[in-house]
């Protein structure tokens, strides 16, 4: 166990989200009358917000922290392990897409604070249930969902990305000592600090 001071960082995440053009084809026919085929809808609402009236997003969400008996509540520390929810609802899409979510860390001043996994929440999930975890290849989770015309009033239901991370800690990847771990939380306790993970949400039509 590293003798380090009581590590007063709080964990803060800020998004920045890309999206493309915020509707697609309207066709319209006419012979003797007019043909009116309207606009395949879409809109999508990241953690309720509605991120495609304009080009740029920018949300920051809570992370949680997994208490600890030896840490303070809401802070991280070497071992320290934590979450946090990303809810895409894409009811009022009409066309299939893919999803591009592209996480970055501020390696620089703490490398060893890492994302590890991500599970997709399946419906009715509650907490403590059994989740399905995957491997973040790259700091990159990409998925394709694909309009379903089979189904009469098909739509897209509401889902929501759980990611990992957690800082190192006797760990064959560790890059931090002692020292580092230690100097850390002294900087913490001279003022206020924050770290950053960023993740670039970008949506795109399949076609």
């Amino acid at each position: 166990m590293k003798k380090v001071y009581l590590l007063l960082i709080l964990v803060s995440f800020s998004f920045c989200l890309s999206f493309m053009s915020s509707t697609y084809s309207r066709y319209v026919a006419g012979t003797t009358g007019n043909i009116d085929i309207p606009f395949a809808k879409w809109q999508i609402l990241l953690n309720t917000q509605d991120i495609t009236s304009q080009n740029n997003s920018q949300l920051t969400f809570t992370p949680v922290i997994e208490t600890s008996n030896n840490v303070n509540s809401g802070t991280i520390a070497p071992s320290s392990k934590g979450y946090f929810d990303i809810s895409i609802n894409p009811e009022n899409v009409d066309v299939s897409f893919s999803y591009a979510i592209s996480l970055s860390i501020d390696e620089e001043n703490l490398p060893d604070l890492i994302i590890t996994k991500y599970a997709i929440l399946p419906d009715n999930f509650q907490e403590g249930d059994t989740l399905q975890y995957s491997t973040i290849t790259n700091n990159i989770i990409e998925n394709s969902l694909y309009y379903n015309n089979n189904i009469q009033n098909f739509s897209f239901s509401e889902f929501t990305i759980r990611v990992y991370f957690e800082w190192l800690e006797n760990d064959q990847n560790e890059v931090m000592d002692d020292d580092d771990d230690t100097q850390v939380g002294l900087d913490a306790a001279d003022q206020e600090t924050t770290f950053n993970i960023s993740a670039n949400i970008s949506f795109e039509q399949i076609v």
